[in-house]
């Protein structure tokens, strides 16, 4: 194995989040404060969400969670989710006390199969999950359209897809109720963190309440670097809420986005035109545009994947898996569920190749060139 590993993850940091996370630290307000308020106020202007309202929370489980208390689940309720998904999804609807549904993904888009999902409708379904999984989006119409006929809510994990957009509208502009997470190694990060976009300022004192373990204290006090020591308890909360220090790293990656943006399109487009024409790889059919990617997948055979991760990690290259499908794990034997046959290929053919923001074409081309001596040497070594 080589002494120079490329990572399947590297957060784009400089100076700039050293000197933000200095200054939070020598502000000396450790809690939730400041930087909060201007972090969700800088994610509502980007993500062009004028008519909707921002809550940064501690983390994309939290985000999740608490959207799901927001719309009411509970014990008894079902929430369709793709099985193709990370496992926080399915976490956070177990600590509502509702159950997923796992459904099938479109083998294109790697995203929620709504056919499939029609036989999965039930009387004590409460909610659907669209998920975009890395650069290709949900169709977010059909979703909708789905979501009205049967009379449920939507919960968008956009986990995978900041700064994207959807004919035309950024991701958080347009859904029931969208989802983000920051955390180490998403395209933006702040350490950790998640944000919660919703419609209504009901729904946002809700929110302020839940992530602060219930209380009744003033976002708009706790925003100038103060408190209010007489408030009320009046429902069930978590201790949820986003630290400054994490928002100000938020901030300092936000003032980057439009290259990180730029140059994760760059890399993914150059892995397309170089490993689209391996016979074995399967590479994801977009052209990248007004897209964010997360990450960069291949799918290859099953009966040699595990090879093809061996010898990329010979040659220096790691790989990572995203996902184990939800229906593999112990805990959710028991889950509602369709024809899962797409997950299940899906799920033991893909593999991620490194993919970071800024990344560097000579990096780029070590990871290539591990790709492609694997197929077209035959090598299984």
């Amino acid at each position: 194995m080589s002494d120079d590993l490329i990572p399947v993850f590297k957060p784009y940091l400089d100076e700039a989040e050293i000197a933000a996370a200095r200054e939070a630290l020598e502000l000396g307000w450790l809690g939730m404060g400041a930087y909060v308020g201007e972090f969700e106020s800088k994610l509502k202007r980007f993500c062009e969400a004028d008519d909707r309202h921002v809550v940064a929370v501690s983390t994309g489980h939290a985000a999740l969670h608490l959207a799901l208390m927001l719309i009411g689940a509970g014990d008894g309720d079902e929430i369709i989710t793709p099985s193709f998904n990370n496992c926080a999804d399915f976490q956070a609807i177990y600590a509502t006390g509702a159950r997923p549904v796992f459904c099938d993904i479109d083998p294109e888009t790697l995203c929620v199969d709504l056919e499939k999902a029609e036989h999965l409708v039930g009387p004590r379904t409460r909610a659907i999950v669209a998920m975009d999984y890395d650069c290709i989006l949900c169709d977010h119409d059909r979703v909708a359209e789905f979501a009205a006929r049967h009379g449920l809510r939507v919960i968008h994990d956009a986990a995978h897809s900041f700064g994207s957009r959807y004919k035309g509208r950024k991701t958080g502009s347009f859904s029931d109720i969208t989802m983000f997470s920051f955390d180490p190694v998403k395209t933006i990060t702040c350490i950790d963190a998640g944000a919660v976009i919703v419609r209504t300022d009901e729904e946002v004192e809700r929110l302020h309440q839940m992530r602060l373990l219930g209380m009744t204290q003033s976002a708009r006090v706790m925003y100038t670097n103060a408190r209010a020591w007489t408030y009320d308890v009046k429902a069930l909360g978590f201790r949820y809420h986003l630290a400054n220090l994490h928002a100000a790293i938020g901030l300092a990656q936000l003032k980057k986005v439009e290259t990180i943006i730029e140059t994760r399109r760059a890399a993914c487009r150059y892995y397309n035109e170089e490993l689209s024409g391996v016979r074995e790889v399967t590479v994801p059919k977009t052209g990248f545009a007004d897209v964010t990617p997360f990450l960069y997948y291949v799918r290859v055979p099953t009966h040699r994947r595990d090879d093809f991760r061996k010898h990329l990690l010979d040659r220096g290259v790691d790989t990572g898996i995203h996902w184990q499908p939800g229906h593999w794990f112990t805990l959710f034997q028991d889950c509602r569920r369709g024809d899962l046959s797409v997950t299940e290929q899906v799920g033991n053919e893909i593999v991620s190749l490194p993919l970071h923001s800024n990344m560097r074409r000579e990096t780029q081309n070590r990871v290539v060139d591990a790709v492609k001596s694997f197929f077209f040497t035959g090598s299984n070594q």
